[in-house]
């Protein structure tokens, strides 16, 4: 039986992720769900069980070191072993760099927690178990960590970050079998822009990017669960994605000028 742990569990692409693993494998997979809304989490517990999965839910702030390990260590004591850990948990931002006031200016580090820390603090944790089961490592990171965005600067940040210290894992890992994926979504149409912090680290209730094209959750799941299943090193989950990328080396100023029309008029700098 297959143990995966995924964090940011409860909503958005890791409770679709939950739902589509527990369709593809029915009983032969044991889900821990760990994030912060207990009610979340057992509804989707439920639609998973529903499918033969055996699955632990674990409350948790991944924002906590302590609370990371304890999780993982919850989830030894309940299946023995671990095979995939998948860093999902996140949380978003926008905001120009020049509106956050110097004592606002503390909820970047609070974004570094979440999105970064949480996911090193479980990955260390997770780490001796997943190398005896040669098992499998995700990280969901975006194209903001990939090519910077105008409003993104702490978002970019975290995700650059992360991107950063997955990919030199990988190496670390290349003759110890233990794959190490890396998921880089576009806009998908979940809640996390809404529920991100604005200037002043609250939430900001609104998207300020453009979701006309938006990529569905559920197509967002199923491309970073094949990516992790075929243990491929990165999943770019857009073709603007890829082109930036690689435009980025030639003419860095095409692809700021392309980060700029993801915007809506009123998230630009002015």
């Amino acid at each position: 039986m297959n143990v995966t742990i995924l964090t940011g569990g409860s909503d958005g692409i890791g409770a679709e992720m939950a739902r589509q693993l527990a369709a593809r494998h029915q009983g032969d997979l044991a889900l821990v769900l760990a994030a912060r809304s207990a009610d979340k989490l057992e509804a989707v517990a439920a639609q998973c069980r529903a499918h033969g999965t055996r699955v632990l839910c674990v409350p948790f702030d991944v924002a906590d070191e302590a609370q990371c390990r304890a999780m993982v260590a919850r989830t030894l004591r309940e299946f023995g072993r671990i095979d995939t850990l998948v860093n999902n948990a996140g949380m978003s931002a926008q905001a120009l760099f020049e509106d956050v006031r110097a004592e606002d200016l503390h909820w970047y580090e609070t974004l570094m927690k979440i999105n970064l820390w949480g996911a090193v603090w479980c990955t260390h944790a997770a780490l001796p178990h997943l190398k005896e089961s040669r098992g499998r490592i995700v990280a969901v990171s975006s194209l903001s960590g990939l090519v910077g965005v105008p409003g993104r600067s702490a978002y970019a940040a975290t995700k650059f970050a992360m991107s950063g210290f997955f990919e030199s894992l990988r190496a670390e890992l290349k003759q110890r079998g233990v794959s190490v994926t890396t998921a880089y979504p576009g806009v998908v149409t979940t809640q996390i822009r809404h529920r991100g912090f604005n200037a002043a680290g609250r939430p900001l209730g609104s998207s300020g990017l453009k979701e006309d094209d938006a990529m569905s959750v559920e197509e967002c799941a199923r491309l970073i669960i094949d990516g992790m299943e075929r243990r491929q090193r990165e999943v770019v989950m857009t073709a603007k994605g890829k082109l930036g990328r690689f435009l980025k080396l030639l003419a860095p100023g095409v692809v700021e000028n392309m980060a700029l029309k993801v915007l809506k008029d009123e998230a630009r700098p002015h």
